[in-house]
């Protein structure tokens, strides 16, 4: 059975996994009986296109690359333009909304009520932001599971390293105490850098170049960032509701080269650590500069480089790292989304 699915945003992510789906039509319905069709977009600096018969991805893309908006694609006789992100999600034939938009993660808009429109109106989603799951998990998730939908968000905090479906699925059965990782591979590529000799200052100019810090980087060096994923993988693995504000946060900004100097001749290593901890149902959590020493196995994980690490009451640690972004890692995100959201439609229809 085909998947339609309609992309709400277009950036860079979006294309990326629309890529993806292209060059791996075949084999995603062979392996996966996945058959994604593309019938819809809507992006507020790109336009919005819709065809329920189904569109070129190919000429889309290059549509959105040559021309800078979607509504220059040339296939199909029936496409539709105009339409908002919101009558998208309602009107249109889409089965599945990839929610990409450019989102506050403040107040987690947009992509709330693009999440919370789509549940009502029985369409499932996949998306990459973290303001819907750090900041409204449990209204979303309870509204998504009521309607009989699918709501998946990988990659929110590892991108296309499964920092959630791992532990939920393959560590099932375990009782998880504590998670402790490096979320944020801006400031561990800085504090890397520092570790070579380079001032704050210094490395964080040479991840700017490299693409790995806005120019504006305040929600990666303050610690924003990790701060709203500890509160998602709170919600979701410890499954204690967290809200981001109490989340303990310090970034790396006071940090000197002299510091990350003076650990490494102790035989340690600065990290900004997320930490959450669950104790008699209750969680705390923090995001700050840790010094561990060389021997713990996150003092090894350098440059932009994620890491995590869960304890396991039987398994016992398990440490897991990967890209935390790139366009293509956190387009991958989102197919782990929809093969899954495929699986569970296939088990719903046998039951």
């Amino acid at each position: 059975m085909t998947t339609n699915i309609a992309f709400v945003g277009f950036g860079g992510v979006g294309q990326a996994l629309a890529e993806i789906l292209m060059e791996r039509k075949e084999s995603l319905l062979e392996s996966y009986g996945l058959d994604a069709k593309v019938v819809a977009v809507a992006d507020m600096m790109k336009g919005s296109i819709y065809d329920p018969e189904g569109l070129d991805i190919e000429k889309l893309l290059e549509a959105v690359r040559k021309d800078g908006t979607v509504e220059a694609y040339t296939g199909g006789s029936n496409v539709i333009t105009g339409l908002s992100s919101i009558d998208t999600i309602i009107q249109t034939n889409a089965d599945v909304i990839v929610e990409v938009t450019f989102t506050d993660v403040k107040t987690g808009e947009p992509a709330i009520t693009h999440c919370r429109t789509a549940f009502e109106h029985y369409k499932s989603v996949v998306t990459t932001n973290k303001g819907p799951v750090a900041l409204a998990y449990r209204e979303l998730a309870e509204l998504a599971e009521q309607n009989g939908v699918f709501f998946g968000f990988e990659g929110t905090v590892m991108s296309g390293t499964p920092a959630l479906r791992m532990p939920i699925e393959t560590l099932a059965g375990n009782e998880i105490t504590e998670i402790r990782g490096i979320l944020n591979g801006t400031t561990n590529y800085i504090l890397t850098e520092m570790e070579k000799g380079q001032s704050y200052e210094g490395a964080l100019s040479k991840a700017q170049k490299l693409g790995y810090a806005e120019a504006d980087p305040t929600s990666d060096v303050e610690g924003y960032d990790a701060r709203y994923k500890t509160a998602i993988l709170s919600n979701y693995i410890m499954g204690v509701p967290l809200p981001h504000t109490e989340v303990e946060c310090e970034g790396i900004t006071k940090m000197s080269q002299e510091q990350v100097q003076a650990a490494i001749k102790q035989g340690k290593r600065w990290k900004l650590l997320a930490t959450i901890k669950k104790e008699k149902g209750e969680v705390t959590a923090s995001v700050k500069p840790e010094c561990i020493d060389a021997s713990d196995p996150l003092a090894s994980v350098s440059g932009p480089t994620n890491a995590i690490l869960y304890q396991c009451d039987l398994a016992g640690p398990i440490l897991l790292t990967g890209a935390g972004a790139g366009l293509k890692e956190t387009g991958f995100s989102l197919l782990i989304d929809l093969i899954h959201f495929q699986k569970t439609n296939k088990l719903a229809k046998i039951n």
